[in-house]
């Protein structure tokens, strides 16, 4: 049997972690978001792997930024499934040759996020805050105000292309993994709006002054893990009714495990303002996207990729097929699956 097989459907139980990093919070200071409100300071989590290396001029020249998807973290990126393939020796992100930063965005991991103590008096970021608040980060802590490459997985992915299209200097490679570079509408919508309202319908919520939390956020997971995986590799792991239903109970319990209904509204909110589908010809970064054909979130059958993409200079697109090793939205966090896709385009 594969490693891959041996992993749940679309990753949604946390991997032990494979490698360590250094971590600190840096705070960035009167952080104004695109809704006209501001936090005075505003907590960024960050883990970062290898060392920065510095080019004749004193510019950081082997920094690579990865950006984690929606209740994600950076540090998520350091299980076996990830780092064991990307950053050892010998492997396409070397950290003895590369210098890997893992933020936590916005309202997700260590960095601040409503479950802090302001509930729903947290700002309402979107996206751009989320990437602003990234790049504020690298300056400040590292002096960085350009990097080698952007990889980003699901909302990191989506992440990338805001990257890509509102500072087309900033990243010379930009690899989107699994997201699409317009309008959240459709099905992708749908499932984000029925998640939210699952828990804001809850006379338990309060308002968001909840103090346990509500009921309304189990029914928000069962939600959320429905668009996820994909239906072969589901149907491998639950052949009958009852493994199916275990499948669904231990999938659920995993998910809701450690979620808060404020930071999750705030999270699947924060998409609301997503579209660079009218900035794509700005794009000057490389670009390798790859989304994937079993991904529910995405799907391949509306065609929207192939069209967008034209108009993205020198953009090579994958459209990777259902595989035995395929998870659905959740390869985006297997590289043994696309990393030879990698491997042909990283070649710095």
């Amino acid at each position: 049997m594969s490693k891959l097989r041996i992993l749940s459907a679309a990753i949604l139980l946390a991997a032990p972690l494979h490698a360590q990093g250094a971590e600190r919070d840096v705070w960035l200071r009167d952080f104004r978001f695109a809704s006209g409100e501001h936090l005075d300071s505003l907590r960024m989590h960050v883990t970062t792997l290898g060392r920065p290396l510095e080019d004749a001029k004193g510019a950081v020249k082997n920094a690579v930024l990865i950006l984690h998807g929606t209740t994600g973290t950076g540090r998520a990126f350091l299980s076996r499934g990830f780092a064991g393939e990307m950053f050892g020796a010998g492997q396409p992100l070397d950290t003895t040759k590369t210098f890997v930063i893992l933020p936590d965005g916005i309202g997700h991991g260590k960095s601040s996020k409503p479950s802090d103590g302001m509930k729903a008096r947290f700002p309402r970021y979107d996206y751009a805050d989320m990437v602003v608040a990234e790049q504020r980060l690298l300056k400040q802590a590292f002096g960085i105000a350009h990097v080698r490459m952007v990889i980003g997985t699901s909302m990191g992915c989506m992440h990338a292309w805001i990257i890509g299209t509102e500072t087309p200097d900033y990243a010379d490679a930009l690899v989107p993994l699994a997201c699409i570079p317009q309008q959240i509408a459709g099905r992708n919508r749908m499932w984000r709006t029925l998640a939210m309202d699952a828990i804001r319908s809850d006379p338990a919520y309060l308002n968001g002054d909840y103090t346990t939390q509500p009921p309304g956020l189990l029914q928000a997971m069962r939600v959320f893990v429905l668009v996820l995986g994909s239906p072969k590799s589901i149907q491998a792991a639950a052949p009958t009714r009852d493994a199916a239903d275990k499948y669904a109970n231990d999938q659920i319990r995993g998910r809701l495990s450690g979620m808060d209904a404020n930071d999750f509204i705030w999270a699947l909110e924060a998409s609301r303002t997503y579209d660079p589908s009218a900035k794509l010809g700005a794009v000057r970064s490389r670009v390798l996207a790859i989304n994937f054909s079993d991904d529910l979130v995405n799907p391949p059958e509306l065609g929207l990729m192939e069209a967008l993409m034209r108009r993205v200079k020198g953009a090579r697109f994958v459209l990777w097929p259902i595989t035995e090793e395929t998870r659905g939205h959740g390869t985006h966090s297997l590289p043994a699956v696309w990393k030879s896709e990698f491997i042909k385009f990283a070649s710095f």
